[in-house]
């Protein structure tokens, strides 16, 4: 029984006031408008909800479109908008879109738990494992009794060193190759130069050998 609209009174009777900071320098008229805008927004969300609960995820999405698109800019009450839309877009198997709208929410509110933890599923959707363990980290540093994220950390912890030894890998490779053909033009190559560590530093430094990969 998930829906879109659990916690989104979360900003609802706080939000009022956190317009960005701006609101010193608004004219009345202006801080008015603003308030008009929210709770156009506002009613928009409560919309899309009913949609929601009634499995209409497209069109409960596009009410979510319209509240985003009504919400004062950089007002953190947007992030409930973008994260119920994130939750249609879950619910549609849409992941790149979920991604999207879950970090534009966090942007707004970067302790969102809800959103942290619905941008780490599709992450782990997508095959992402090393982003969507940072994810459920962040969950679990900001709720240690979360128990979806604690298990989520343990099951992925293996699975994400792997997945970043092998993207250092692959960046390794690549940069060997951008080095060699830039180093061609001068009748050099990588194998030309080695790493040094320093035994009492433990940091690296590059020796350069004419001779190329010899010991």
């Amino acid at each position: 029984g998930e829906r879109a609209g659990d916690g989104d009174g979360r900003k609802d009777g706080d939000g009022d006031g956190e317009a960005g900071g701006g609101e010193e320098s608004l004219t009345e008229a202006e801080i008015l408008e603003r308030e008009e805008r929210l709770e156009r927004a506002r009613g928009l969300k409560l919309a899309g909800n009913q949609l929601f609960a009634a499995h209409n995820y497209a069109g409960a999405a596009a009410r979510y479109t319209e509240a985003i698109e009504e919400c004062p800019e950089g007002h953190r009450e947007g992030a409930v908008f973008y994260n119920n839309r994130a939750t249609c877009f879950f619910k549609m198997g849409d992941h790149d879109r979920v991604v999207q709208d879950c970090s534009a929410a966090l942007r707004l509110d970067p302790d969102y738990t809800k959103c942290l933890l619905r941008r780490a599923q599709a992450y782990e959707m997508q095959k992402k494992l090393a982003d969507a363990y940072d994810d459920f980290q962040k969950v679990v540093k900001l709720d240690g009794s979360n128990s979806i994220a604690l298990a989520a950390s343990r099951r992925l912890e293996g699975p994400a060193k792997e997945e970043r030894e092998k993207q250092k890998e692959e960046m390794m490779g690549k940069l060997k190759d951008l080095g060699n053909s830039v180093l061609g033009r001068f009748g050099m190559s990588l194998d030309n130069f080695k790493t040094v560590q320093d035994p009492n530093t433990g940091s690296y430094s590059i020796s350069y050998n004419p001779g190329g990969g010899g010991e």
